[in-house]
């Protein structure tokens, strides 16, 4: 049977309903964008330094779920907090300190670095082993590890590059420089064993100086770590560690574990004084003190700019130089501080021609060569001119060229002009001293052979 015999009017406006919706289904699917609203503004940043983040949300349009995410983040204020701010996951614990926990009020400080779960605000009650999670998340922003940038957002840990970038992979070398290749800073390790004496108090086990990172100190033994610091503005402080924590000495960031058979201390950013590192005598047993950090070389080889053109005009040369250079003060220094590093390497000196334009008086020059050269094959009183002088040949003269032209300021004419025998006198332009520098001579004399 023909199928256009049974169809009726309701059966087309079916078929033109279904064609439609069939039509509007697939241009949805190719263009999945268009079921997506335009993204907002970006929030406030959840913090105000050391890197927060910041969201902006959009709105799916369509009657179904949309395809991807409807939110997404980024990061904000990268300047570092000031010394006095503290830790920010230490903020967090000690906000509950006036909020009774079990019908007690305790002092909250912070655990890090929990393998589990980086973004709960886990938190130690001091002076007992009661370890408690006080909220599922840390806030937008809180550092995952202690030992990296990744931060926790909605409570999960979010990859952080040292470029403050989400998603990144760049990295900081020893050194701190980020994407760098270490070249900035040197590796000092050691260990240092002072038997104690009755009549010592203490002993320097090493200077760890300003700006070192990665800074690792062990004792093993009965005796106790002790650090002096100095600031660049000459401020001194004395710190005898006795309990286990973080603490800001020198204006820096230090982390330190005392055990029954030895002490930690660590600091992972740059040191932002120089530190003394000592030992406490207080046993008869010797202790080891085992140290390693990254120094940062403070003096550094500079190349110099280009010194000036051995020569106004005509050709001349002009060559670079080294200054050994320390990073702290801005100041260039004497080269013996940059030969200590054997890292290292004085650049050597570069070599470039310069002020190539001729000089009208050299040209002169040229051209009196010339009129000797003409001058040897005949004794005529022969006129040229030149610039509307006079040059011509005529008797000997007891000067050399090289005598007359002693002031030249190029090297390489001094060279062309020497042993050619000639005598000349000039005109009201030009003196004896200054030939080749002075406008041309209104007349040249040149000698026979």
């Amino acid at each position: 049977m023909d199928p256009c015999q049974w169809a009726t009017p309701s059966t087309f406006l079916l078929l033109l309903l279904i064609t439609a919706l069939s039509s509007r289904t697939a241009r949805s699917e190719e263009d999945g964008g268009s079921q997506w609203d335009a993204w907002g503004p970006w929030s406030e940043c959840s913090r105000t330094c050391a890197g927060g983040a910041s969201y902006s949300l959009r709105r799916c349009l369509s009657n179904w779920n949309c395809e991807g995410l409807n939110i997404r983040y980024r990061t904000c204020s990268s300047v570092d907090c000031p010394a006095e701010a503290g830790d920010f996951r230490a903020q967090q614990c000690s906000a509950h300190n006036d909020v009774k926990f079990q019908g007690q009020y305790y002092d909250w400080l912070p655990i890090y670095n929990d393998p589990e779960k980086p973004c709960a605000l886990k938190c130690l009650a001091e002076g007992t082993a009661l370890v408690v999670e006080l909220a599922p998340k840390v806030l937008d922003g809180t550092r995952c590890y202690s030992e990296t940038l990744h931060m926790c957002i909605s409570g999960n840990c979010q990859v952080v590059g040292c470029d403050q970038q989400l998603g990144s992979s760049s990295k900081e070398d020893n050194c701190g420089v980020c994407s760098g290749n270490g070249s900035t800073c040197r590796l000092v390790r050691g260990q240092h064993k002072s038997p104690g004496s009755p009549n010592k108090l203490d002993d320097t086990v090493i200077a760890v100086p300003y700006g070192s990172r990665h800074v690792r100190i062990v004792l093993k033994g009965p005796d106790h770590l002790y650090l002096e610091t100095k600031t660049l503005l000459g401020q001194k402080e004395e710190n005898s560690l006795s309990s286990s924590g973080i603490f800001s000495i020198g204006n820096t960031s230090i982390e330190f574990q005392k055990l029954p058979d030895k002490e930690i201390l660590r600091a992972n950013g740059a040191l932002a004084a120089d530190f003394t590192v000592k030992i406490q005598y207080v046993g008869k047993a010797d202790s080891i003190v085992q140290f390693f950090f990254y120094q940062p070389i403070i003096h550094q080889w500079r190349e110099t700019d280009f010194f000036p053109c051995s020569v106004t005009c005509g050709g001349g040369y002009q060559l670079t130089s080294a200054e050994c250079y320390d990073l702290r003060s801005g100041r260039v220094v004497s080269d013996q501080y940059c030969h200590y590093y054997p890292e290292n390497i004085k650049p050597k000196p570069k070599l470039q021609e310069c002020n190539m334009d001729p000089c009208p008086a050299r040209q002169l020059a040229l051209l009196f060569l010339t009129v000797m050269a003409t001058s040897r094959s005949s004794l005529s009183t022969t006129s040229i001119h030149f610039l509307g002088g006079t040059v011509v040949p005529g008797p000997p003269a007891p000067a050399r060229v090289g005598e007359v032209l002693s002031s030249a300021l190029s090297p390489v004419w001094r060279k062309i002009l020497m042993d050619k025998s000639a005598a000349w006198r000039s005109g009201s332009a030009c003196t004896y001293r200054n030939f080749l520098s002075c406008s041309p001579v209104t007349s040249l004399t040149a000698q026979n052979g």
